[in-house]
Formats: structure tokens, sequence, C-alpha cells
């Protein structure tokens, strides 16, 4: 990948805040109209990866390029070509919808006449055409993050910065957002996204890295973790509070691999439904079962030994 053409490229990166490595030496290339997660429990390094690509917190050591630029010496010519969502929304709740977006993209020196066309043209992107002159204050937790992201998009950015960009929604208000964000990619778009949500991750990325205490721990597609880290399908098997380490025996080579959470087993198998039967044959009757598709989430599991929500 050639590195001039890559938004981002960072070798041997480290944040260090005192005696605490936030960022322990990572690589990561981004390219060009790539979707890119960083995925992670809190307090993996993926804020502290965000606010150094974001040109607002100097690297320790290592080296770090956006657009081929130092972020240190070239931070203001880098932050006029990149759009930002940060995690909580820094929107003015004083303020009218359209007058957030107006103000903002005077920083950038746009006309008065052409940033009012565009916040037009983003509030109708972003579904909100009919909130351009109400206030911040009222609007709903979804309405707030797609303003947030209408604002970033005000400078025409070559990259677009979003840190967990829907903590908080609610399930319907998460689907209205993935849908912008899809529409930004399909559209050319460099994102690069950090999240705790699986599911999020999944949607967005076409690629990421899962960060762990600082450090990469894996990296590839979505769908490529998966093949490569655990198996097909997962069987999901209760059998009541307390009962499912004592069960493990019983269950043991049913599945290719068995993972113990404190209110079910996780047999990962190619076949879920054939280890299903061999339960069965076993004589052995849990109080539920489930069969389901492989996910980010048992690859962390696997990786971590933990879940990514803490």
């Amino acid at each position: 990948m050639d590195a001039i053409a890559s938004p981002v490229v960072a070798t041997g990166l480290v944040k260090q805040f005192g005696d605490f490595t936030a960022v322990a030496g990572i690589d990561v290339e981004v390219a060009p109209g790539e979707a890119f997660g960083f995925l992670g429990p809190n307090g993996a390094g993926k804020t502290s990866t965000m606010r150094m690509i974001g040109c607002v917190s100097p690297p320790t050591s290592g080296s770090l390029r956006i657009f081929g630029l130092d972020p240190v010496a070239d931070g203001r010519q880098i932050r006029a070509r990149m759009g930002v969502v940060p995690q909580l929304d820094q929107l003015d709740n004083e303020l009218t919808v359209m007058e957030n977006l107006v103000i903002y993209g005077r920083y950038f020196d746009i006309s008065r006449s052409d940033v009012k066309a565009k916040a037009k043209e983003l509030l109708e992107f972003v579904q909100l055409t009919e909130k351009a002159g109400s206030k911040v204050d009222p609007l709903s937790g979804g309405q707030k993050r797609r303003v947030s992201i209408a604002r970033s998009l005000i400078n025409d950015p070559d990259l677009l910065l979003l840190d967990e960009p829907t903590t908080g929604l609610d399930p319907q208000a998460r689907h209205v957002l993935w849908d912008r964000l899809y529409q930004l990619k399909e559209r050319g778009a460099t994102q690069v996204i950090t999240t705790h949500f699986m599911d999020e991750a999944e949607q967005l990325c076409d690629r990421l890295v899962v960060m762990d205490g600082g450090l990469i721990v894996a990296e590839g597609s979505p769908q490529g973790l998966i093949a490569e880290h655990i198996r097909r399908e997962v069987l999901e098997v209760r059998f009541g509070y307390g009962r499912n380490i004592e069960m493990l025996p019983a269950v043991d080579g049913v599945g290719d691999r068995i993972e113990v959470l404190p209110d079910r087993l996780l047999i990962y198998t190619d076949d879920g439904d054939a280890s299903l039967s061999e339960l069965h044959r076993r004589q052995i009757v849990p109080e539920s079962a489930l069969v389901r598709r492989s996910s980010l989430e048992d690859v962390f599991l696997k990786l971590t030994g933990r879940t990514l929500v803490e």
C-alpha cells in the first residue's frame, strides 16, 4: 500500500501518560475510502489513538503521518481536511441546529452564503431539515449525534473520525446513524471508527484492529477474523445458574472449544445442530439451547477471555 496515498500511517506508535502506557507501539495503515475500526474495551487505547490521529494529543514516540504530514508540525493543515465526531457531543445547546453548523463552518473560512447552502444540504442528508430552526437542547440523543455528524462534514473532509458514535443511543437511532455512515462510505469518505459494540464493527468496518492493553491483538476484516480465530457456529446452552461449570465434563468433545460464562456455555463448532444432537444422544438436556453464527464478540472472548463492554 502506498504510504503517500494512505490517509493514516502509524508505525511503532506509543502514547504514555507519566508511567502509564496507553498505546504500546502499534502499526496501523488506513486506505483511502476505507471504513477502519478500532475495537476494544474501555481503556484499551482506542481513544488515545484517535486523539493522536486527530492532532490533539502528540505521540510519545513512533511515527504518525496523516495525509503524509506530521500531526505535530502540520496539525492546522491536517485538521482543515478532517471531520471529527467526538465521543461526547460538543454542540452549543443555546444555538439552533442551523446556527451550530454555520458557525462551525465559518472556522474553516467558508463564506457565509456557501456555508448556509452546505448546512442545508447536510441537514437534508441526516434527515433533520425540519429541525433546522430548533434549539439543540431538546433534541433526542440520536438527533444530536446526527447534528454532530452533519457538523463534522461541513468542510467536506477527506477523513472522518468517529469516536464511539452510537454510545447511549437506542437501537432505532443506532440503525439510522449506521445508514448515514454507510452512505458516506459509498460516497468515498474515509472513516476511522472506535467502538466497543461488536455488531457496530461488523456493520460498518471493512477492516479493523482489536486492541487490548494498548496493543493490537488481532487485525483483519470482521468475517476474516471470525474465520481465522473461531468456528462457524456457536451452540449456547444453559443449565441453570451455578451448574454450567459442573456440566463441563459431560459436554466435553461436543464442539471444538467450550467457553464458560456465568449464565451459559458457548460451544464452538462447525455444525451447531449436530452438536445439539450429540448432547441429546448423551441424554443431556439443557434448560435452553440456541444455535447462532459466530461473531466478533466470540473472537474477543477467545483472544482476551472477557467481553468487550466493561
